[in-house]
């Protein structure tokens, strides 16, 4: 499985605007979680307009509800910077 092309496709369903994604597992070798070959620590940045109107804790929420079990294998970590159109940062 490809980890990241699965992320973005689970996301899909928050109909994005913008969304960025990046490996940094190898920055977390030795760490907790951390695993040979990476797809364990991730950075998200996603704009989307299910956002408007929501607390950051439920976006997030959100996010992990979208994702489902990939927040217990493969994932560890995941750093989310999550906003609605027009917001500062989207």
């Amino acid at each position: 499985m490809n980890v990241a092309d699965e992320i973005r496709r689970r996301l899909d369903a928050l109909r994005p605007a913008r969304f960025e994604l990046s490996d940094e597992s190898a920055k977390h070798a030795g760490h907790a979680g951390a695993r040979p070959g990476g797809n364990t620590h991730w950075r998200l940045l996603v704009t989307s307009p299910e956002f408007a109107g929501k607390t950051t804790v439920v976006r997030h929420r959100m996010i992990y509800h979208a994702l489902g079990n990939l927040m217990d294998n493969p994932i560890h970590a995941l750093a989310i910077t999550a906003r609605a159109p027009g917001e500062p940062g989207a």
